[in-house]
């Protein structure tokens, strides 16, 4: 979305101010032995009082108000009573809403009480390249350059980058153009970012796989060689010099 005016600034920062806070609060508010569902009702109810709605459910039809991911599951897990969150468990929680014809996205994953599984150094690595990502976006910079940033920084930490998952523009819906911010470069991929839009910016990095596949509930992603996926996730504003972090009350770099 191209912000052209004082009131559609507002929108944008009011709906970021919603998804930002519902994240940071279902962080919070997760526990050993709780169902991924009931922390999913416990977001939908945050929502709700903000007068906000659910994108995925809103725009898809998604069976949850916001997508939840445990352990293997790299993106878009449908929440369960009969998903027991334990200690040590790999989670995402990803949260996008609407409000007032507003569209904001943002997401983590994090590590349940003692990482005794040694998930923590990838959780660590997606944030870290996630704040040099977007700390290098301004108008003009090319999207194929930061998808190689995004990419060399995952191989430096010995990790690897999911390719057919992306970052996107949102605003007036919940995904726009572009569409293609993807955690490695295309060369042939000549579009820039363009000053005064915002967009998402998401990372995806993985221990062994590089292609998300779908499970056959139509919804659940999963890496293509197994093992782990962490993801992280701001809406920004493009700025001429550094982005404005729409939900960055949501404390995924803290």
């Amino acid at each position: 979305m191209s912000i052209t005016s004082a009131s559609e600034l507002i929108g944008m920062q009011e709906i970021s101010e919603v998804v930002a806070t519902t994240l940071k609060l279902m962080r919070e508010h997760t526990k050993v032995g709780m169902s991924t569902r009931e922390l999913d009702e416990f977001g939908g109810s945050i929502l709700k009082s903000f007068g906000a709605k659910s994108a995925p459910l809103e725009t898809y039809g998604f069976p949850g108000y916001t997508c939840i991911s445990l352990n293997n599951e790299a993106a878009h897990g449908i929440p369960s009573t009969q998903k027991i969150i334990q200690e040590g468990d790999l989670i995402n929680i990803d949260v996008s809403a609407e409000l007032n014809g507003f569209w904001s996205d943002n997401g983590g994953s994090f590590v349940i009480g003692k990482d005794i599984y040694f998930h923590q150094p990838l959780v660590d690595a997606s944030k870290e390249i996630l704040h040099k990502a977007i700390h290098q976006i301004k108008g003009g910079v090319k999207i194929a350059d930061i998808g190689y940033l995004i990419e060399t920084e995952a191989k430096k930490s010995g990790y690897s980058v999911l390719k057919n998952l992306a970052g996107h523009g949102v605003g007036r819906s919940l995904h726009e153009k572009p569409d293609n911010i993807l955690n490695y470069r295309v060369k042939g991929n000549k579009e820039r970012f363009q000053k005064n839009t915002t967009v998402a910016i998401e990372t995806f990095i993985a221990t062994h796989s590089t292609q998300a596949v779908e499970l056959s509930d139509g919804w659940t992603l999963v890496g293509n060689r197994g093992g782990f996926v962490t993801q992280h996730e701001h809406t920004i504003l493009i700025t001429d010099e550094t982005p404005v972090i729409l939900t960055a009350s949501n404390g995924i770099w803290n």
